[in-house]
């Protein structure tokens, strides 16, 4: 099997939103119009990319990351990565691995001197996905502040 891992073109977008269901089933995709102004601001910001993991033209697997500026460590940019997922198909065939591979090469390639991420998933099997790709669990603690939910109020 060959896996293809680029940047996902603005056009890309309808192959990109059919594998968000395997990353939150429950989730509630926007309005198509509110929808396509969001990808559109998000292809035209240069900090911000998209990058899927294709086999036989299908998208199969995706992620982003920012390279966000940064005022310390010499102004070394950081990176957030985000919202890995792989179809449950090709899982376990190197389409995530190669994906995020290639995220991590582009932080680098933007002068980022880390990159972190967040996941929701609680599994020795994702922990062991990360931790081969290279990330640590043991260096920061994230703490999350969702609106109306947990906000103090």
């Amino acid at each position: 099997m060959e896996i293809e891992v680029r940047r996902i073109a603005e056009t890309e977008i309808d192959q990109l939103m059919a594998l968000y269901p395997h990353l939150h089933a429950d989730d509630v995709p926007p309005d198509a119009a509110k929808l396509r102004e969001t990808w559109r601001e998000i292809c035209r910001n240069p900090d911000i990319a998209y990058f899927g993991a294709f086999v036989d033209g299908r998208m199969v697997s995706t992620c982003w990351i920012a390279a966000m500026p940064n005022l310390t460590r010499g102004c070394g940019r950081q990176a957030y990565l985000e919202n890995v997922v792989t179809h449950p198909d090709f899982r376990g065939k190197g389409c995530g691995k190669a994906v995020v591979r290639h995220a991590v090469e582009y932080a680098w390639s933007r002068g980022c001197y880390k990159v972190m991420l967040l996941t929701g998933r609680k599994t020795d099997a994702v922990f062991n996905f990360y931790r081969s790709l290279g990330f640590s669990r043991d260096e920061k603690q994230a703490f999350i502040l969702r609106k109306g939910r947990n906000d103090g109020k």
